[in-house]
């Protein structure tokens, strides 16, 4: 397939970067380093936090971008998988760039690659650079697509890194066990710049290199901590306490340990980007991320979630338990090959009354009746013969059958993957 141009459309460069390199995930900085050499996107303007982990990334980024377009920074927001439209990975002061914004990016990147083959990871990551880099912003947050040390994001030189949590995800490219894991994000931090690490238990590993390389290291309960009570709650750190705070506006209790990874950064970085405790006020009103224990207006209830690994599916069951009392919890659930589903599937115990299990499309997809199988064998019936099994071709069937299904004052909730929520968000918006 020849390269698109100037002329071509968003929709078909990003299918063309699909087919570009030989690999989906191609870990490892050497060609996209050389390419970003040749772009002389080696810095740019303003303060950048990167921020890592095996889950809260997201909200984490989303918190920090909120409050600091509150305290009238310019401020540029980079995140990866998208839900529905590619342009919410690139946001710019709180907006999605624009088709044209980014293929013009695509286009210069496609003109200095030459004969280096880029991943589409690769090379949308470098997209959003060069649009942070134009802009001229005070501060870019860049999530971290996947570990820490090989990702495309860490060819950055952060001046605050956040690692969020460390558990066990992506095991073939990042290890089977949590001090492997935890050295893999661990290489975000940086020498003498602020490591904020909010996972309250922290693998050995991250703790031995954030000290090899003399990183200030910033510990969850022992630099930075939170208490709180129904109506409000508190930050402190080596800075000080902030008092009298709002919940976050993103739902679930895990919510509060990334706000405070986020407040911690911004602590850290006080110095150079001052916030006053207003802008953090309203910036956690104000913050939107869809997918994360989102509920929907209307009823039944229904919540949308990207929990995708185990860690994640017991902050949802957690969530879940922590709600008021419903007669029945329908589960609409579709997972990729790769994930534990096993696991994930037994967080939900007691929770979820009726599945309804679907199939994923693409390489990676799993069929609903794998599911199925694993509900049977780990959710042995009740004395009601619950919970049940049906299975369906794609997670919209699945949700409209439960529409369908569901009374009222049931409550519906929709995982499993980015594929299976965005499948169902795309729908009903």
């Amino acid at each position: 397939m020849s390269a698109p141009t100037l002329a071509h459309s968003l929709k078909e460069w990003l299918s063309y970067l699909e087919n570009l390199h030989h690999k989906s995930i191609d870990m490892g900085l050497t060609r996209v380093k050389a390419v970003a050499e040749r772009l002389n996107l080696h810095d740019w303007s303003g303060f950048k936090i990167v921020v890592a982990g095996t889950n809260g990334k997201g909200s984490t980024c989303a918190m920090l971008e909120a409050i600091y377009l509150a305290a009238g920074y310019q401020v540029g927001l980079y995140t990866s998988p998208h839900l529905i439209d590619f342009n919410e990975r690139i946001r710019l002061n709180g907006v999605n760039a624009s088709d044209e914004a980014i293929v013009a990016k695509f286009y210069a990147i496609e003109q200095a690659r030459g004969e280096i083959s880029l991943s589409y990871f690769e090379y949308t990551t470098l997209a959003a650079f060069l649009l942070f880099k134009e802009a001229g912003l005070d501060v870019s947050i860049l999530e971290v697509g996947l570990g820490g040390r090989l990702d495309v994001v860490n060819i950055v030189d952060a001046d605050c890194s956040i690692v969020t949590s460390v558990d066990i995800d992506h095991v073939e490219y990042l290890g089977d066990n949590r001090e492997i894991i935890g050295l893999e994000k661990a290489h975000v931090y940086r020498a003498g710049k602020p490591a904020i690490c909010s996972d309250p238990q922290p693998p050995e590993s991250l703790l031995n290199y954030a000290k090899e390389i003399g990183a200030d290291l910033w510990l969850f309960g022992r630099d930075f901590n939170y208490d709180g009570d129904k109506q409000q709650w508190a930050f402190a750190s080596r800075i000080g306490r902030k008092n009298a705070l709002a919940y976050p506006a993103l739902r679930g209790a895990n919510q509060l340990l990334n706000a405070s990874a986020a407040l911690a950064a911004i602590d850290a970085l006080r110095p150079h980007l001052a916030v006053p405790l207003q802008s953090v006020r309203q910036g956690l009103l104000q913050v939107t991320w869809a997918g994360r224990f989102q509920i929907l207006p209307g009823q039944p209830t229904t919540i949308l979630d990207v929990a995708h690994n185990p860690h994640a599916a017991a902050v949802l069951a957690h969530n879940l338990q922590s709600m008021s009392y419903f007669p029945y919890t329908y589960a609409v659930l579709g997972m990729l090959s790769d994930k534990d589903a096993a696991e994930v599937i037994q967080k939900f115990k007691g929770i979820i009354d009726h599945w309804y299990l679907c199939d994923l499309s693409g390489p990676r997809g799993r069929k609903a009746q794998e599911l199925a199988v694993l509900v049977e064998k780990f959710l042995p019936k009740d004395d009601e013969n619950l919970p049940t099994v049906q299975i369906f071709e794609n997670p919209v069937v699945a949700f409209e059958a439960v529409r369908a299904k569901a009374n009222d004052n049931d409550r519906i909730v929709v995982f499993g993957s980015f594929l299976t929520v965005s499948a169902v968000l795309e729908h009903i918006r």
